[in-house]
Protein backbone atom coordinates (compact mmCIF):
# COMPACT_ATOMS: atom_id res chain seq x y z
CA UNK A 1 0.00 0.00 0.00
CA UNK A 2 1.08 3.58 -0.60
CA UNK A 3 2.56 5.48 2.36
CA UNK A 4 2.46 8.77 0.47
CA UNK A 5 -0.18 11.22 -0.68
CA UNK A 6 1.08 13.17 -3.68
CA UNK A 7 3.28 16.03 -2.42
CA UNK A 8 3.05 14.77 1.17
CA UNK A 9 4.34 11.82 3.16
CA UNK A 10 2.91 11.38 6.69
CA UNK A 11 5.09 9.82 9.37
CA UNK A 12 2.85 6.74 9.46
CA UNK A 13 -0.41 5.45 7.98
CA UNK A 14 -2.73 5.88 10.98
CA UNK A 15 -4.50 9.25 11.25
CA UNK A 16 -6.75 11.05 13.71
CA UNK A 17 -10.21 11.21 12.13
CA UNK A 18 -11.86 14.64 11.95
CA UNK A 19 -14.31 14.90 14.85
CA UNK A 20 -16.42 17.87 15.84
CA UNK A 21 -15.89 19.02 19.47
CA UNK A 22 -13.27 16.36 20.20
CA UNK A 23 -10.43 17.62 18.00
CA UNK A 24 -9.38 20.75 19.87
CA UNK A 25 -5.73 21.86 19.70
CA UNK A 26 -4.79 20.22 23.02
CA UNK A 27 -6.23 16.86 22.01
CA UNK A 28 -4.63 17.01 18.56
CA UNK A 29 -1.23 17.80 20.04
CA UNK A 30 -1.55 14.81 22.39
CA UNK A 31 -2.41 12.56 19.46
CA UNK A 32 0.62 13.88 17.60
CA UNK A 33 2.82 13.34 20.67
CA UNK A 34 1.64 9.73 20.81
CA UNK A 35 2.67 9.10 17.21
CA UNK A 36 -0.49 9.83 15.24
CA UNK A 37 0.54 9.94 11.58
CA UNK A 38 -1.57 13.01 10.81
CA UNK A 39 -4.12 15.06 12.73
CA UNK A 40 -7.33 16.55 11.33
CA UNK A 41 -9.33 19.46 12.66
CA UNK A 42 -13.05 19.12 13.14
CA UNK A 43 -15.41 20.83 10.70
CA UNK A 44 -14.24 24.39 10.12
CA UNK A 45 -16.49 27.25 9.05
CA UNK A 46 -14.92 29.25 6.21
CA UNK A 47 -16.54 32.46 7.41
CA UNK A 48 -15.57 32.06 11.06
CA UNK A 49 -13.69 35.22 12.17
CA UNK A 50 -11.92 33.53 15.11
CA UNK A 51 -8.22 32.76 14.50
CA UNK A 52 -7.50 29.04 14.36
CA UNK A 53 -4.71 27.43 16.41
CA UNK A 54 -2.86 25.07 14.10
CA UNK A 55 0.46 24.38 15.83
CA UNK A 56 0.16 20.64 15.12
CA UNK A 57 0.09 21.43 11.37
CA UNK A 58 -3.11 19.44 10.86
CA UNK A 59 -5.26 18.76 7.85
CA UNK A 60 -7.76 21.59 7.90
CA UNK A 61 -11.21 20.15 7.22
CA UNK A 62 -13.69 22.62 5.81
CA UNK A 63 -17.39 22.51 5.01
CA UNK A 64 -19.33 24.70 2.61
CA UNK A 65 -22.31 24.55 0.30
CA UNK A 66 -20.79 26.92 -2.28
CA UNK A 67 -17.42 28.38 -3.27
CA UNK A 68 -17.88 31.63 -1.34
CA UNK A 69 -14.82 32.53 0.75
CA UNK A 70 -12.82 29.38 -0.06
CA UNK A 71 -9.89 30.99 -1.88
CA UNK A 72 -9.38 33.65 0.80
CA UNK A 73 -9.64 31.07 3.57
CA UNK A 74 -7.09 28.72 2.02
CA UNK A 75 -4.62 31.54 1.39
CA UNK A 76 -4.97 32.63 5.02
CA UNK A 77 -4.01 29.24 6.46
CA UNK A 78 -1.98 27.66 3.66
CA UNK A 79 1.38 27.88 5.46
CA UNK A 80 0.01 26.51 8.74
CA UNK A 81 -1.52 23.22 7.59
CA UNK A 82 -0.44 19.95 6.01
CA UNK A 83 -3.27 20.11 3.50
CA UNK A 84 -7.01 20.75 3.11
CA UNK A 85 -9.94 18.35 3.28
CA UNK A 86 -13.47 18.99 2.03
CA UNK A 87 -16.15 17.31 4.11
CA UNK A 88 -18.86 15.56 2.13
CA UNK A 89 -19.72 13.06 4.84
CA UNK A 90 -21.11 14.87 7.88
CA UNK A 91 -24.56 13.36 8.70
CA UNK A 92 -25.58 15.81 11.43
CA UNK A 93 -28.91 17.62 11.72
CA UNK A 94 -27.06 20.91 11.27
CA UNK A 95 -25.56 19.63 8.00
CA UNK A 96 -29.05 18.64 6.85
CA UNK A 97 -30.50 22.03 7.82
CA UNK A 98 -27.86 24.01 5.92
CA UNK A 99 -27.15 21.59 3.07
CA UNK A 100 -23.49 20.75 3.63
CA UNK A 101 -21.57 17.54 4.37
CA UNK A 102 -23.40 14.42 3.18
CA UNK A 103 -26.39 16.60 2.27
CA UNK A 104 -24.48 18.48 -0.43
CA UNK A 105 -25.36 16.37 -3.48
CA UNK A 106 -25.13 18.78 -6.41
CA UNK A 107 -22.16 17.45 -8.36
CA UNK A 108 -21.68 20.70 -10.31
CA UNK A 109 -21.44 22.67 -7.08
CA UNK A 110 -19.04 20.13 -5.57
CA UNK A 111 -16.85 20.31 -8.67
CA UNK A 112 -16.77 24.12 -8.50
CA UNK A 113 -15.66 23.92 -4.86
CA UNK A 114 -12.95 21.34 -5.54
CA UNK A 115 -11.71 23.27 -8.56
CA UNK A 116 -11.25 26.47 -6.58
CA UNK A 117 -9.64 24.56 -3.71
CA UNK A 118 -7.12 23.00 -6.08
CA UNK A 119 -6.32 26.34 -7.70
CA UNK A 120 -5.80 28.04 -4.33
CA UNK A 121 -2.95 25.89 -2.99
CA UNK A 122 -0.05 23.69 -4.06
CA UNK A 123 -0.72 21.44 -1.06
CA UNK A 124 -2.79 18.26 -1.29
CA UNK A 125 -6.58 18.37 -1.43
CA UNK A 126 -8.72 15.47 -0.17
CA UNK A 127 -12.39 14.75 0.33
CA UNK A 128 -14.17 12.62 2.92
CA UNK A 129 -17.35 10.85 1.80
CA UNK A 130 -19.92 8.33 3.04
CA UNK A 131 -21.60 5.41 1.36
CA UNK A 132 -24.28 6.75 -0.98
CA UNK A 133 -25.53 6.47 -4.54
CA UNK A 134 -23.15 9.34 -5.37
CA UNK A 135 -20.01 7.73 -3.96
CA UNK A 136 -18.55 6.64 -7.29
CA UNK A 137 -19.39 9.96 -8.93
CA UNK A 138 -17.56 11.67 -6.08
CA UNK A 139 -14.64 9.31 -6.59
CA UNK A 140 -14.39 10.47 -10.23
CA UNK A 141 -14.32 14.10 -9.09
CA UNK A 142 -11.72 13.26 -6.46
CA UNK A 143 -9.52 11.61 -9.10
CA UNK A 144 -9.75 14.82 -11.14
CA UNK A 145 -9.04 17.34 -8.38
CA UNK A 146 -7.80 15.55 -5.25
CA UNK A 147 -4.73 13.71 -3.99
CA UNK A 148 -6.66 11.17 -1.88
CA UNK A 149 -10.17 10.22 -0.81
CA UNK A 150 -11.45 9.13 2.60
CA UNK A 151 -14.39 6.74 2.79
CA UNK A 152 -16.63 6.11 5.80
CA UNK A 153 -18.86 3.29 4.51
CA UNK A 154 -21.98 4.04 6.51
CA UNK A 155 -24.88 5.97 5.02
CA UNK A 156 -25.90 9.35 6.40
CA UNK A 157 -29.07 7.68 7.68
CA UNK A 158 -26.95 5.26 9.74
CA UNK A 159 -24.92 8.06 11.26
CA UNK A 160 -22.45 6.22 13.50
CA UNK A 161 -24.65 3.22 14.25
CA UNK A 162 -24.61 -0.21 12.67
CA UNK A 163 -21.69 -1.88 10.98
CA UNK A 164 -19.68 -0.02 8.32
CA UNK A 165 -19.89 -1.70 4.92
CA UNK A 166 -16.31 -2.86 4.43
CA UNK A 167 -17.09 -4.44 1.05
CA UNK A 168 -18.36 -1.09 -0.23
CA UNK A 169 -15.17 0.61 0.93
CA UNK A 170 -13.14 -2.05 -0.85
CA UNK A 171 -15.08 -1.34 -4.06
CA UNK A 172 -14.01 2.29 -3.74
CA UNK A 173 -10.43 1.19 -3.14
CA UNK A 174 -10.39 -1.22 -6.07
CA UNK A 175 -11.69 1.41 -8.49
CA UNK A 176 -9.67 4.35 -7.16
CA UNK A 177 -6.64 5.77 -8.95
CA UNK A 178 -5.69 7.80 -5.87
CA UNK A 179 -4.87 6.70 -2.28
CA UNK A 180 -7.84 5.70 -0.14
CA UNK A 181 -8.15 6.51 3.56
CA UNK A 182 -10.50 4.16 5.42
CA UNK A 183 -12.64 5.38 8.33
CA UNK A 184 -15.15 3.42 10.39
CA UNK A 185 -14.72 1.41 13.61
CA UNK A 186 -10.93 1.17 13.29
CA UNK A 187 -9.50 -0.28 16.51
CA UNK A 188 -6.68 -2.32 18.05
CA UNK A 189 -8.24 -5.60 16.91
CA UNK A 190 -8.71 -4.86 13.21
CA UNK A 191 -6.15 -2.22 12.23
CA UNK A 192 -3.49 -4.65 10.94
CA UNK A 193 -5.89 -6.30 8.52
CA UNK A 194 -7.29 -2.95 7.41
CA UNK A 195 -3.79 -1.62 6.71
CA UNK A 196 -3.37 -4.47 4.24
CA UNK A 197 -6.48 -3.35 2.37
CA UNK A 198 -6.23 0.46 2.41
CA UNK A 199 -3.50 3.05 2.02
CA UNK A 200 -4.28 4.86 5.28
CA UNK A 201 -6.64 4.52 8.25
CA UNK A 202 -8.51 7.04 10.39
CA UNK A 203 -9.23 6.43 14.07
CA UNK A 204 -12.20 8.29 15.49
CA UNK A 205 -14.28 7.20 18.47
CA UNK A 206 -11.68 4.62 19.56
CA UNK A 207 -9.29 7.43 20.51
CA UNK A 208 -11.78 9.68 22.32
CA UNK A 209 -10.35 9.99 25.81
CA UNK A 210 -7.46 7.76 24.71
CA UNK A 211 -5.05 9.61 22.40
CA UNK A 212 -2.40 7.10 23.47
CA UNK A 213 -4.02 4.51 21.20
CA UNK A 214 -1.84 5.79 18.35
CA UNK A 215 1.27 4.89 20.34
CA UNK A 216 -0.07 1.41 21.05
CA UNK A 217 -0.69 0.79 17.36
CA UNK A 218 2.76 2.03 16.34
CA UNK A 219 4.84 0.46 19.09
CA UNK A 220 5.59 3.59 21.10
CA UNK A 221 5.35 4.53 24.79
CA UNK A 222 1.68 5.04 25.65
CA UNK A 223 1.59 6.29 29.24
CA UNK A 224 -0.85 9.18 29.72
CA UNK A 225 -3.21 10.85 32.20
CA UNK A 226 -5.78 13.60 31.97
CA UNK A 227 -3.16 15.97 33.41
CA UNK A 228 -1.36 15.81 30.06
CA UNK A 229 -4.46 17.14 28.33
CA UNK A 230 -5.22 19.69 31.03
CA UNK A 231 -1.74 21.21 30.84
CA UNK A 232 -2.16 21.86 27.12
CA UNK A 233 -5.75 23.03 27.48
CA UNK A 234 -4.68 25.68 29.99
CA UNK A 235 -1.73 26.71 27.81
CA UNK A 236 -4.09 27.41 24.90
CA UNK A 237 -6.76 28.93 27.12
CA UNK A 238 -9.49 26.53 26.10
CA UNK A 239 -12.91 27.27 27.60
CA UNK A 240 -14.00 25.48 30.75
CA UNK A 241 -16.87 23.70 29.00
CA UNK A 242 -14.39 22.12 26.59
CA UNK A 243 -12.05 21.02 29.38
CA UNK A 244 -14.99 19.50 31.26
CA UNK A 245 -16.17 17.73 28.10
CA UNK A 246 -12.74 16.17 27.58
CA UNK A 247 -12.44 15.26 31.26
CA UNK A 248 -15.62 13.24 30.85
CA UNK A 249 -14.09 11.54 27.81
CA UNK A 250 -10.95 10.59 29.74
CA UNK A 251 -13.01 8.57 32.23
CA UNK A 252 -13.76 6.03 29.49
CA UNK A 253 -12.47 2.64 30.57
CA UNK A 254 -11.44 3.74 34.06
CA UNK A 255 -12.54 1.93 37.18
CA UNK A 256 -15.55 3.68 38.77
CA UNK A 257 -16.02 5.72 35.60
CA UNK A 258 -19.70 6.40 36.33
CA UNK A 259 -18.83 7.84 39.73
CA UNK A 260 -16.06 9.93 38.21
CA UNK A 261 -18.42 11.39 35.62
CA UNK A 262 -20.99 12.18 38.30
CA UNK A 263 -18.29 14.04 40.22
CA UNK A 264 -17.15 15.89 37.12
CA UNK A 265 -20.72 16.92 36.33
CA UNK A 266 -20.71 18.91 39.58
CA UNK A 267 -17.47 20.76 38.76
CA UNK A 268 -17.92 24.51 38.32
CA UNK A 269 -14.39 25.49 37.31
CA UNK A 270 -10.98 24.12 36.32
CA UNK A 271 -9.83 24.03 39.94
CA UNK A 272 -12.68 21.64 40.76
CA UNK A 273 -11.57 19.39 37.92
CA UNK A 274 -7.94 19.54 39.06
CA UNK A 275 -9.07 18.40 42.50
CA UNK A 276 -11.06 15.51 41.11
CA UNK A 277 -9.62 12.01 40.88
CA UNK A 278 -9.64 12.15 37.06
CA UNK A 279 -6.64 14.49 37.07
Amino acid sequence: MSSKIKNFKPKNRIFLAPMEEVNDIAFRLLCKKFNCGLTYTGLTNLLMPKKLILEDKPVLQIFSKDEKGIKKFIKKYDKEVSFFDFNLGCPSKLAKKHGFGSYLTNLKTIEKILKIMKSSTKKPITIKIRKSNLSFDLLKLAEKYCNAIAIHPRTKEQGYSGEPDLNFALEIKNKSEIPVIYSGNVNEKNYKELLKKFDFLMIGRTCIGHPEVFAKLTGKNSKISFKDYLKLALKYDLPFRQIKFQAMNFTKGLRNSTKLRNNLAKCKNVEDIMNSTIS
